[in-house]
């Protein structure tokens, strides 16, 4: 990918909070920077991933090219990377994956998009699969309520994205689309937790009058729970079809939509003003 094109993708993608065209319009897109392995300067790649829970898979495919992709050799060399994914940018540590994990995980990445596969037919070296763990993290920068804005649009986004894999997906249901979904299950419950246990109480501390709205938002949190609940029970069942999975994640985006909106008509101004 010639370097101008990547930088026009990098420049929409930092000021569209990940949202890009072109190719990569619809996918899940991360900005990966490496240090050089020769020249020591920081270098910028946009990547499609995979979510595999607390991390992210890449796969250094190079379009099927006979070599390794500049960003892999660099990560060879120094695994500590930084990681944009729209919303948060952290440090992260990148592992490549061997023997069976990465067979059994690029086999996965296959059953999602069969060109991977096609890649790999054109290369007679084995494509690897990295790992992105982040070892570090925290709120996106700018103000408070910005940030939770920032964050409740990746999971709208994230929302978006599985009801349309499972809409393609036909009658059966990908072991990747069954992690994306138990993915994006965890992160919310995670999100709602720290509301719960953090925001809400210091909110409470120096905006009392917003008791009944987060009494609310409490409630409701409760509910998107219990939606969750159901939606990791069918995602891990037998025999699950991805028609029943798509009724129930319409009615988790239906009830989430409704408690974000509201969450951020009342949380957002007075976030955006406070100083703690």
């Amino acid at each position: 990918m010639p370097n101008d094109f990547n930088q026009q993708i990098i420049e929409e993608f930092r000021a569209n909070a990940g949202r890009v065209g072109g190719p990569f319009e619809g996918g899940r897109l991360l900005l990966l920077t490496t240090t050089g392995a020769r020249t020591g300067a920081r270098r910028t790649t946009p990547l499609g991933y995979l979510p595999d829970g607390e991390r992210m898979l890449i796969i250094a495919s190079a379009g099927g090219a006979p070599a390794h992709p500049a960003w892999y050799h660099n990560l060879l060399a120094d695994p500590h990377v930084t990681v944009e994914d729209g919303a948060f940018t952290y440090q992260a540590q990148a592992v490549v994956l061997e023997g069976e994990e990465r067979d059994r995980l690029f086999a996965r990445a296959v059953e999602a998009n069969p060109g991977w596969a096609d890649y790999q037919a054109r290369t007679g070296r084995v494509i690897p699969v990295v790992a992105l763990n982040p070892i570090d993290g925290g709120p996106p920068a700018g103000p408070a309520g910005d940030s939770l804005k920032a964050i409740h649009d990746v999971f709208r986004r994230e929302l978006t994205l599985i009801r349309r894999e499972l809409a393609e997906s036909g009658p059966g249901l990908g072991a990747q689309l069954r992690v994306n979904c138990l993915t994006l299950c965890q992160g919310l419950h995670h999100h709602h937790l720290g509301e719960d246990g953090g925001m809400f109480p210091s909110l409470e501390k120096y905006h009392p009058e917003l008791a009944p709205a987060l009494e609310r938002l409490r409630h409701e949190h409760e509910a998107v729970g219990r939606l969750l609940t159901r939606l990791q029970a069918l995602i891990s069942g037998d025999g699950t079809d991805s028609g029943t999975l798509l009724a129930e994640v319409d009615r988790l985006t239906a009830e989430l939509e409704a408690h974000l909106d509201y969450e951020e008509q009342q949380l957002v101004p007075i976030l955006n003003a406070m100083t703690i």
